[in-house]
């Protein structure tokens, strides 16, 4: 094995494929954290959406977790590369591709996770808050959903956790992120080994100090 491979090209490796600086648009960090960010903010809505009693509030959102939970991710990055430039007439570049594919199917996953914290909320915690005069909307945002949240944080992390490593999947339309940066340093040099071994490890140093940030928050909590 020849490790100075690595050397070689560590700084296109990372630079380029970690974090996104370079000639080409791309970067793992620079898709995964837009994606669990914005990913996160719908999938409130669409959580809350799903505890809604109006059944025109609830069905829709109903239907769109059921439909990206039931299709794989790299199906809908497909869509979202094919359909969406033939129906719009414009062309979507890689990143926007990516980024709209991974925020519109994680959140049904997120907005799965808003719902199950939101439900693990003890139903007197609500009647004590309207007892005290509160609107539904400020029991929501001041009493259910911080006591949500801390109970949604290992779902949440996990979540997190398998966005980061799907993002791999963008390379499929030629996104320049840490999987396709290796891809195409092993074209070059033609070593397979040494190279894939290196993100291998990069990803799971970002993923296991994604996990400890998540005890942290956990032990905070408690």
């Amino acid at each position: 094995m020849d490790f100075s491979v690595i050397a070689n090209n560590f700084k296109f490796l990372l630079l380029q494929g970690l974090v996104g600086f370079g000639p080409f648009v791309g970067g793992t960090l620079r898709l995964a954290i837009p994606a669990i960010l914005l990913g996160f903010l719908l999938g409130i809505f669409i959580g809350l959406a799903r505890l809604s009693a109006t059944r025109w509030v609830r069905m829709p959102a109903t239907m769109y977790v059921e439909l990206f939970r039931g299709v794989p991710l790299v199906m809908v990055i497909f869509w979202i590369w094919i359909v969406i430039p033939q129906v719009l007439g414009l062309p979507l570049p890689e990143y926007g591709v990516a980024l709209i594919a991974f925020v519109i199917f994680e959140a049904a996953y997120f907005g799965e996770i808003v719902r199950a914290g939101v439900q693990s909320v003890a139903r007197g915690q609500v009647e004590a808050a309207t007892a005290l005069g509160m609107t539904a909307a400020k029991t929501m945002v001041y009493v259910v959903l911080p006591q949500a949240l801390k109970n949604m944080v290992p779902s949440l992390v996990t979540q997190m956790i398998v966005l980061f490593k799907d993002t791999s999947l963008a390379s499929i339309i030629g996104y320049v992120d840490l999987t396709k940066a290796a891809q195409i340093v092993n074209n070059r040099e033609i070593k397979p080994f040494e190279i894939y071994i290196f993100i291998a490890v990069v990803y799971w140093i970002c993923t296991y100090s994604m996990s400890l940030v998540a005890r942290r928050l956990e032990r905070r909590a408690a």
